[in-house]
């Protein structure tokens, strides 16, 4: 019999041991990290494709390899389940990770799901990547050591969040995503909203003439959306075509584009129009999709601005039932135009609405979370280092007047505890306008530098996480699992 990892005296991760085409892997502790262990036959040429050190165990070539790009991609050429697929209409949700280490403890709240769940692990908007000084490759990258340590095979999606250019698709492409959000938001014309008729009459003329009323088709057509009848007036039209007639025109030439340089590669596409000032209303809701189809686009989900407001890292602020009865109307315009799912954005910690926005789907939908791992770090800190949370928490006091300018958060400095006056740290993440505050300037702090050009936090913050890598996992874990239950059922 040969040789197994299992046998060696190397330190696996259990669940990341497995055996594909008569090579073994597995992910080891060493005394510098993580690595990579791949035990292959003497006469198979497996391990020429990996980067590291070689020896002899028993019968086998032994390689022990860093975690680094290179061994990633070859391991994700090697075992099929680590690569990004298609998702589909699938219920499905994104876990941001602007740490790169929170995937392991993501995919144990999944187990829960039991397969009614589809993950997106790799996940991050080109915002965030820049604030943290990351690239598409390496949040790929880092989740996929995730899914191998976890031994995670249930099928996983990679999304390229709020793309606004063609090189953002470019270099999220290269790197293997399959799910491409686009965000136009640059193109959205607000002014629109309070516009008076005959501004609108200007402004449509100097649009580009492919998107003018007479190309929609739209003026005076009705739409009975279950039961509820809805036509577009001249007024109503106008004011559509203004507000988002660029944005869309610049969704339908981003999907060009990408189809242009995926060639035979298969993927996705999300289109996001929730970063607007003024929810989308149903008939503006019908225009985009009307105008996405005209223009040959194909979308799998959708992500208007819904009535209420849907703050950084809290829960639903409005009216549920006012939400409930409007979620209502945008899901049957999804099936009848679609289907298509209905996407959450800025959908950490809403749990207040996620009941009705899956009962309204009929489970057509997809949830994305980010900076809530991000805080669920910060609390695991809180309850290791509270002196050292202490320093992160004033420092963001003192950053987060800047760093709210792009974000839509209500937290006022003035309503959060003074730091010298907390006496509960990890309590602090459950007060508002602090979990706020703390949520907003996570590239601030994971980035801030001294006098001498050393990270300030950076380095002890993720040395602090690593090696206690159980400790945030149970918090993320037990985080994500309140997040998920309620799409486990449509009822």
């Amino acid at each position: 019999m040969s040789a197994s990892l299992s046998a060696t005296t190397l330190d696996l991760y259990p669940h990341s041991l497995l055996i594909s085409n008569g090579v073994e892997f597995g992910l080891v502790k060493t005394l510098v990290g993580r690595a990579l262990a791949v035990l292959a036959p003497r006469d198979f040429g497996t391990l020429d494709t990996f980067e590291g050190e070689r020896s002899e165990y028993e019968d086998q070539n032994l390689l022990i390899g860093p975690l680094s790009p290179y061994n990633a991609t070859a391991l994700r050429t090697q075992i099929t389940w680590l690569r990004p697929q298609l998702l589909g209409l699938s219920t499905s949700v994104g876990m941001g990770d602007r740490l790169g280490i929170a995937t392991p403890g993501h995919i144990r709240s999944m187990r829960v799901t039991q397969g009614k769940i589809a993950p997106i692990f790799a996940q991050q908007s080109i915002r965030e990547m820049s604030r943290t000084d990351r690239s598409p490759q390496q949040v790929m990258d880092d989740a996929t050591w995730g899914i191998f340590e976890e031994g995670w095979q249930h099928g996983i999606g990679a999304d390229a969040d709020h793309l606004k250019t063609t090189a953002d698709i470019d270099a999220c492409l290269a790197a293997g995503y399959t799910f491409f959000t686009v965000d136009p938001s640059a193109y959205v014309d607000n002014l629109a909203d309070s516009a008076s008729l005959s501004q609108l009459r200007e402004a449509v003329e100097r649009l580009p003439a492919d998107i003018q009323p007479k190309a929609t088709g739209l003026k005076d057509i009705s739409f009975n959306i279950d039961g509820l009848l809805l036509v577009f007036d001249e007024a109503i039209l106008l004011k559509a075509i203004v507000k988002y007639g660029l944005a869309v025109a610049h969704v339908a030439n981003m999907y060009e584009h990408l189809k242009q340089v995926a060639k035979q590669r298969l993927f996705e596409l999300e289109v996001s129009m929730d970063e607007t000032e003024q929810p989308t209303s149903y008939l503006e809701h019908i225009y985009i999709t009307s105008e996405l189809q005209r223009l040959g686009v194909k979308w799998v989900s959708f992500a208007p601005r819904y009535i209420g407001q849907f703050e950084k890292g809290v829960d639903y602020i409005g009216d549920i039932r006012a939400f409930e009865a409007d979620i209502a109307v945008h899901a049957a315009i999804a099936q009848q135009f679609g289907p298509y799912k209905l996407s959450l954005h800025s959908g950490s910690d809403k749990f207040s609405i996620y009941p009705a926005m899956m009962r309204h789907t009929n489970g057509l939908v997809h949830l994305k979370t980010a900076g809530t791992s991000y805080l669920e770090a910060l609390r695991t800190i809180a309850i290791l280092d509270c002196s050292f949370f202490k320093e992160i928490y004033t420092f963001t006091r003192e950053h987060y007047e800047y760093d709210r300018k792009s974000y839509h958060v209500s937290a006022e400095l003035s309503r959060a505890p003074e730091p010298d006056t907390v006496k509960d740290w990890p309590g602090l993440l459950d007060q508002f306008d602090a979990r706020e505050i703390l949520h907003v300037t996570f590239g601030s702090v994971l980035t801030e530098r001294t006098a001498d050009e050393k990270r300030r936090f950076y380095d002890y913050f993720m040395s602090l996480l690593d090696s206690n890598r159980e400790a945030y996992y149970v918090n993320l874990e037990k985080h994500f699992r309140r997040h998920l239950r309620p799409f486990l059922s449509t009822e």
